[in-house]
């Protein structure tokens, strides 16, 4: 059944309402002034938000309120909608407006083909905004359609920094060094077992609010976008995931485990599920770079988007909370650029391009860890030559000598992540 124009009518002007009430946190986001975009990253993770600034920067560069049509393709009121009913906003805006629109589209990922009528708007010389929380629209074929005219930028929740800012925390130079690092440190520990998601901040009873994400996050995102039948399945796949989050995993060691409990799945299924969380932004994915490339494909290590998802699985375990913690930091700078290493000892994080390494451990105070975990940056530094290594812990610094004059230098969480 189609969308009704009266309907779109409806939505475009509660989205200039929106537009204008809104209370915004200004996250460090620089838009082009003729550009388009595509933003895409996990449910929650603020893109929104994202839109809501663009909107607001908009109406500050002289822009009329009325120019805005702001519509959620999340909108129960929209759950039938198809491709064809693209064209109805238009009209409905015509109907209502004498103003050239700027569009900002949210979750138009629910609609399949949203790409060709985004391409379309482009040519009409539109201006157009979009979110999405797949990371299929970032694909190879999406961008072939859309014909270069947008530029996609993956969107996260909080940096801790955007955490404590958002909190009114803003660190002075040395705050490392007076009395400001113990509130720094304490925020650290929410952030490090709530994670970063805006809205989350709002809440008392974090774990149910994150449960509640995470629940619609499977149906919507994983399960119906995919038409996975076997949901145990995939649960158990990701709870598996969530245990192993430090170390490499194979495809069929999961598939093996999950059959160890008497529930059906393959190695094919699981490389599926697999596939469709990293689709849905939730999982990031890290390949070895001392494999060849079938080892590479079929052994990684999965780190969680957010540390409030992955706390959902975990209780009382600091080391894979401090590693997840660190790999999606480095992953918002690095994204396909960043490794694991393994071959004989095992780095945590490598940049082959920047020539840089990081170990997370939560304390060195053990000598046979501080031991292993040394041991293997030297070795790496040995066939690398790197030129940055660095010993993220949870409240440690120290400078430890290697060849060449250089360090390694261990450095507490908090100021690694506020560098």
């Amino acid at each position: 059944m189609a969308v009704a124009k009266e309907v779109f009518r409806l939505l475009i002007r509660e989205g200039q309402e929106t537009i204008r009430d809104v209370e915004l946190y200004d996250r460090p986001f620089e838009f082009e002034d003729h550009g388009r975009y595509v933003l895409v990253g996990v449910r929650q993770a603020g893109k929104s938000y994202m839109l809501y600034k663009r909107a607001r920067q908009l109406l500050a560069q002289g822009h009329q309120l009325e120019e805005l049509v702001y519509i959620d393709f999340d909108d129960e009121r929209l759950l039938e909608m198809t491709y064809e009913d693209f064209d109805t906003i238009l009209q409905a805006y015509m109907s209502a407006y004498q103003y050239k629109p700027i569009f900002l589209f949210d979750e138009i990922q629910n609609i399949d083909g949203w790409e060709h009528f985004a391409r379309r708007l482009a040519n009409q010389k539109y201006t157009v905004y979009i979110t999405g929380s797949n990371a299929r629209m970032l694909s190879r074929d999406i961008h072939t359609t859309l014909g270069g005219r947008f530029t996609d930028e993956k969107i996260y929740p909080y940096s801790f920094a955007e955490y404590l800012g958002a909190q009114g925390i803003v660190p002075g130079r040395e705050w490392a060094f007076g009395s400001e690092r113990f509130t720094v440190y304490q925020m650290l520990e929410q952030y490090m077992l709530w994670g970063g998601f805006p809205e989350l901040l709002l809440y008392r009873n974090k774990r149910r609010w994150l449960n509640d994400v995470y629940e619609k996050i499977l149906l919507n995102d994983i399960i119906l976008r995919n038409r996975i039948k076997n949901e145990m399945a995939l649960r158990m796949t990701l709870k598996r995931l969530a245990e192993s989050v430090t170390k490499p995993i194979a495809y069929n060691r999961i598939a093996n485990l999950i059959k160890g409990t008497g529930t059906s799945t393959t190695t094919a299924s699981v490389i599926q599920y697999v596939e469709a969380a990293k689709d849905a932004c939730v999982i990031l994915a890290l390949e070895n770079y001392a494999s060849k490339f079938v080892g590479r494909e079929t052994v990684k290590k999965h780190y969680f988007v957010d540390n409030g998802l992955l706390s959902i699985f975990l209780t009382g375990t600091e080391s894979p909370l401090l590693e997840n913690l660190c790999a999606v930091h480095l992953f918002r700078k690095y994204e396909d650029r960043l490794y694991y290493y393994s071959r004989n000892s095992e780095v945590d994080f490598y940049v082959p391009d920047e020539k840089y390494a990081v170990q997370a451990c939560v304390t060195l105070s053990d000598a046979d860890t501080k031991d292993r975990e040394v041991s293997a940056l030297m070795k790496l530094d040995r066939l690398e030559n790197l030129e940055r290594v660095v010993i993220v812990t949870r409240d440690e610094r120290e400078s430890i000598p290697i060849s060449g004059g250089r360090i390694i230098e261990v450095l507490p969480a908090a100021e690694w992540l506020l560098e």
